[in-house]
């Protein structure tokens, strides 16, 4: 089969995307081609124990297509080392997160932490490619703390064969305020040779579709546009999150997403309602259950599960007050019966237009 128009790559989100998640979610959804795996921390120790990789494993992932492991470091042996272990459980493709916007990890100079410092990060990648046999690719921001930090960096980043930079646009210190800076992205875009994958907040098919037609103004390092490839990969998290069916919505696969997009177009058919809804609590008890076999506190099931509907919650409009009723359950017991009765009543599934 052939590659669709527009690829979607499920996002890494830190306690929320992890395997899991993922095994369940690509149980019941469709539309998605690519996952990355939340980061992985560098520690300064050559052998990072088993444990701290057990979101990866690829028997943890059997369900996931084409999962890419990302890794959180700024030294590069440490960075080396880890790599080369994840190379060891067959990953060919490795993401280095330059983008974590949040400040405990950016006062370290990591994540968006690092964007400030063009001889840092050019060292690192000197070093880092120079070390290893895998793949490499930059998940980034527009900067830490303004929007043309990134300008200072794209010379560097033509120096070094990147299988594809991941670019959200805004700064860090934005975290995830304000409107994505699509003129930026378009800048950006025309001012290296490196594959680029739009990220942020693509949350509907109205949304992507715009998104789409402004990124044609591209025209890509100075070539004439028909020597480069359109931009068609899209990374998407809370989106998803919020509408497992969205990675369907967008591109209708042959054979797989059509049934989806035909339910999915007709929202008022109380048919089609009954049919998402049934969908969308299979999904929610496996992953119940999954959780329940995978961890023994019982807050930290409902904590988990209280991430699931922070975002699907948005998609239940007229339902805000039993949504609440989830968010403060203390217990499985409590949180199952209540998500239980929350389901009974038949609620409306509204996603964003």
């Amino acid at each position: 089969m052939s590659l669709p128009t527009n690829q979607i790559i499920l996002a890494p989100l830190q306690g929320y995307t992890d395997a899991v998640f993922r095994d369940v979610y690509f149980r019941h959804f469709t539309g998605v081609d690519q996952a990355m795996a939340p980061f992985i921390s560098t520690l300064s120790q050559k052998k990072i124990n088993l444990s701290t990789l057990k979101d990866v494993i690829p028997e943890n992932n059997v369900n996931c297509p084409n999962l890419i492991p990302q890794i959180l470091g700024n030294i590069a042996e440490d960075f080396i080392s880890l790599a080369n272990q994840l190379i060891e459980l067959g990953y060919y493709t490795i993401n280095l997160n330059m983008g974590c916007p949040h400040s405990k990890v950016a006062k370290k100079k990591r994540g968006s932490g690092m964007l400030p410092y063009p001889e840092m990060v050019d060292q690192l990648l000197d070093n880092v490619l120079k070390g290893l046999s895998c793949k490499i690719s930059i998940k980034i921001r527009l900067g830490r703390y303004n929007k043309d930090e990134i300008f200072e960096l794209l010379p560097i980043f033509e120096k070094y064969p990147l299988e594809e930079i991941i670019l959200h646009p805004r700064t860090g210190v934005q975290m995830y305020e304000g409107e994505a800076d699509i003129d930026s992205f378009i800048k950006v875009a025309d001012n290296t040779s490196h594959r680029l994958v739009y990220n942020g907040d693509i949350t509907s098919v109205r949304v992507f579709n715009n998104i789409v037609k402004q990124l044609e103004k591209v025209r890509r390092y100075g070539q004439p546009s028909h020597s480069y490839t359109p931009i068609n990969r899209f990374m998407i998290g809370r989106g998803i999150l919020s509408n497992p069916f969205l990675p369907s919505q967008i591109q209708a696969k042959v054979g797989q997403s059509s049934e989806d997009m035909r339910n999915i177009g007709n929202l008022k058919s109380s048919k089609s309602q009954s049919e998402l809804l049934e969908r969308i609590k299979l999904f929610h008890d496996e992953l119940f259950d999954t959780y329940s076999r995978k961890f023994y506190g019982p807050l930290h099931v409902t904590g988990r599960m209280k991430g699931f509907w922070t975002y699907i919650g948005d998609s239940f409009k007229d339902y805000r007050k039993e949504i609440k009723k989830i968010l403060k359950s203390n217990n499985r017991e409590h949180y199952k019966a209540v998500a239980e009765s929350f389901f009974a009543k038949l609620p409306l599934f509204k996603p964003t237009d």
